[in-house]
């Protein structure tokens, strides 16, 4: 595991251990405290001998996104106990369900646009980013791909769409909401987590704005064919004090804007190839 995050996982063990003894000051401690105190006291010790992360039986690394989400495992996927197996699969339905019911609402028909999305992960869960509401100035659109995979990315997924749905009710202009968020995104998250979005705001006359952080190019796709329109600035978390221009268009009746992630530009055939 990479330094960063044992530095990060340490400093959360630490934390739980000083509240634990806390808590088992208090009258109404019980048993299960001081096993959780000896379990982070243990984690704590494999990460001095340097044997943190690594699976108790096997001997291999522990997946990353687990250890972030919780740093006392001890044991990699093929090594769970069948209820560990019944416990990860009930977790992952529930982060399954709690991630779909932050998309966007079905049958949002916003004055002057007609707007369709569509969500497939790979797996229970993804670090694809999605939502559309009204605001006072327009349609807000975002549409990104967090870092990772699993939980851990449906954990940073989550935490973008609840700074971007505070910083929407602030009225801020667009580079200036996108540079906030950048700039929380940046504090709160560990070295080398980023995000690639898209965030934009549609008139109703057919103006739209937009700053594309470090994402696939957005399509603008009208009479004459389609037209890309790149990146206008790094990923999310990358920098703080990053800027992200704006780019400015105007969509006639009949023309789209396409986006998209990864999961399309890299889908494959049944041969396994690339399409």
């Amino acid at each position: 595991m990479a330094t960063a995050e044992q530095t990060y996982l340490r400093t959360e063990l630490e934390q739980r251990r000083e509240r634990l003894h806390a808590a088992l000051h208090s009258p109404a401690a019980d048993a299960s405290l001081s096993q959780l105190l000896t379990a982070v006291d243990t984690a704590l010790s494999r990460i001095d001998q340097g044997t943190f992360g690594l699976c108790e039986t096997c001997h291999d690394t522990i997946e990353a996104e687990r250890l972030l989400a919780d740093p006392l495992v001890r044991f990699c996927l093929d090594h769970l106990t069948s209820a560990e197996q019944r416990a990860l699969e009930s977790d992952l339905s529930l982060a399954a369900r709690i991630q779909r019911a932050l998309l966007p609402k079905p049958g949002l028909a916003p004055a002057g646009w007609d707007v369709r999305y569509h969500y497939q992960p790979a797996g229970m869960v993804s670090g694809d980013y999605c939502d559309l509401f009204e605001t006072d100035g327009g349609l807000l659109f975002m549409l990104g791909d967090v870092s990772g995979k699993g939980v851990a990315a449906s954990m940073l997924m989550s935490h973008l769409h609840a700074t971007f749905r505070s910083l929407a009710e602030a009225g801020l202009p667009l580079d200036r909401m996108v540079e906030d968020a950048n700039r929380i995104f940046c504090e709160s998250t560990l070295a080398g987590q980023f995000a690639t979005l898209v965030v934009g705001r549609a008139a109703q006359d057919g103006s739209v704005e937009f700053v594309s952080a470090g994402h696939l190019p957005v399509l603008h796709i009208h009479g004459d064919g389609a037209t890309p329109k790149n990146s206008t600035g790094v990923p999310l978390g990358m920098f703080c004090n990053a800027r992200f221009p704006l780019h400015r268009l105007t969509l006639a009746p009949g023309d789209t804007l396409f986006l998209y992630t990864d999961g399309l530009t890299e889908a494959r055939n049944r041969a396994g190839a690339e399409y």
